[in-house]
Order: structure tokens, then sequence, then C-alpha cells
């Protein structure tokens, strides 16, 4: 082990997305090391707030299946919608829901970038394209996960999202899915 743990690893490990023999390493030294065993604390209690704003629908964000696992075993109640590319789905979030996870599947083998192209039109007008940049995704389980703020979700009229897949870098761009999220306002 490196003098000290570093953050992609420590947030591996926090995550359980360490290999065994790794996390074993990384337990025993961040337990020896002060200075990683601070920056332990300091992970927990980031992780705690961005679980919190999750929680409250005050923020959007890709996120991991660790993070989903995550909110899943606090209690949180998660409406899912997982779709492929080129599919669309009718789609809401309930009084009682805490979050709404998107699950964007798409052929990510061998990509290194990902960036997300969105626009949303409600009422006969529709909002420019936005781009996010270099997003978080799982190659291995072929996906992209998305937690749109619930609040604000909660607040919108009926609208519709159409959400651009590409991989990006190297000044070339190849599309690797479209997807549709046909929303009808809370009730």
């Amino acid at each position: 082990m490196p003098e000290h743990v570093d953050l992609e690893t420590l947030v591996a490990w926090w995550l359980g997305e360490a290999p065994a023999t790794e996390g074993e390493k990384v337990e025993e030294h961040v337990f020896a090391c002060a200075r990683c065993a601070a920056r332990l604390e300091w992970l927990a209690a980031l992780a705690e707030g961005v679980r919190a704003a999750v929680r409250g629908g005050r923020v959007g964000l890709f996120v991991s299946a660790g993070f989903v696992d995550a909110l899943a075993r606090e209690g949180l109640r998660l409406r899912e919608y997982r779709l492929d590319p080129g599919a669309s789905v009718s789609c809401t979030i309930g009084a009682d829901d805490d979050a709404v996870v998107s699950r964007l599947r798409a052929p990510l083998a061998g990509v290194r970038r990902i960036d997300v192209l969105h626009r949303v039109s409600a009422g006969g007008v529709e909002a420019p394209e936005e781009r996010i940049a270099d997003v978080p995704f799982d190659a291995a389980a072929g996906e992209v996960l998305l937690i749109p703020g619930a609040a604000a979700l909660k607040a919108m009229p009926s609208h519709t999202v159409h959400v651009r897949l590409v991989a990006a870098g190297e000044g070339a761009e190849r599309p690797l899915g479209e997807y549709t999220f046909l929303h009808t306002a809370a009730p």
C-alpha cells in the first residue's frame, strides 16, 4: 500500500466496489493511518450530505449503482425506469416517492467518456438542448444512472424530456442511445 490511499480507491472501498483483496489492504491502512482515517471521515460526511440533498429532492445527479443501493438500504422510496436505446416511457413521480432513478442502458464497451444531451418540452414550448459533459457510467453494467431533483420534478407540469447519450472525446462523437420520458405531473 502506498503511503496514503488515493481518493478514487477510498471511494471505491467506501462504496463496496473495491476488489476484496484491495479492500482488505485499504481497510487495514485506514485504521492505522490518521490522515487516511480523517479523509474517510470527510468522505462519509460528504456522502451523507449528498444523500440528504437527494432525500430532500434538492439536487439531481448522475450516480453509481452502489449509490442507488445505499439509498434503498436507507429506506428511501425509489421509483425506477429502465430504458433501452430508442425507448420511451410514460413516467411520473408520486407524492410518496423520495426519488426517481432513470437507468439508461447502452452499449458502453470501450467507451471512455459519455456526454448527455437533453431537452425539455412542455406546453408546446421546447427549451434549447443542454449538454452535461463527462458523466459517470458503468461500462460493465451498460448503463448510466440519473436521479433528477425530486422537488423540482414534483413541481413541474406534464412535459417531455429527450435524452441522448454520446461517446465523446478525441474530437469525435458517437451516438449511444436516445431516450424519451413522457412525464405526467404529480397528482
